[in-house]
């Protein structure tokens, strides 16, 4: 797959490039489709500069981003602009996570991962030969 093309080489200045606020977040990997960033920017749950705004919005550098998705909260800093998707590697370097956000997001998650670890999982229905086991247990003296 070839680099995504940067709005930036184009030759007004980096300050005037802009890119559709839906197309950079499907750019940056926060979506896998572009209709999904675009329903979740109508939805309330992108924000642009702690405003609502809608999928067309221009994103420009130095912009802020705040996505909540499945319970987890990105904010970001756009750092740069692409209307194409690229690798992730290449993703990452279009922004920036500010340093409580990170913070906040691996709070989160170690809380979420010792919810689960606390809450027991059962894989269904026991197999005849752990019922047998069980039966001996409960019948035992």
């Amino acid at each position: 797959m070839s680099k995504p093309q940067r709005v930036d080489a184009a030759p007004e200045s980096v300050a005037d490039a802009r890119v559709r606020l839906d197309k950079w977040l499907w750019a940056a990997r926060f979506y896998k489709t572009r209709s999904l960033a675009a329903q979740a920017v109508e939805a309330g749950q992108v924000r642009h500069n702690e405003e609502r705004v809608k999928p067309a919005h221009a994103v420009k550098v130095g912009d802020a981003i705040c996505v909540r998705k499945q319970g987890t909260l990105w904010d970001v800093r756009v750092t740069g602009l692409s209307d194409r998707r690229g690798s992730a590697s290449e993703a990452a370097l279009l922004y920036r996570e500010t340093a409580e956000s990170v913070a906040i997001r691996t709070e989160e998650a170690l809380r979420r991962k010792a919810a689960a670890q606390a809450d027991p999982r059962y894989a269904g229905r026991p197999t005849k030969r752990e019922r047998r086991k069980l039966e001996d247990f409960l019948s035992e003296p």
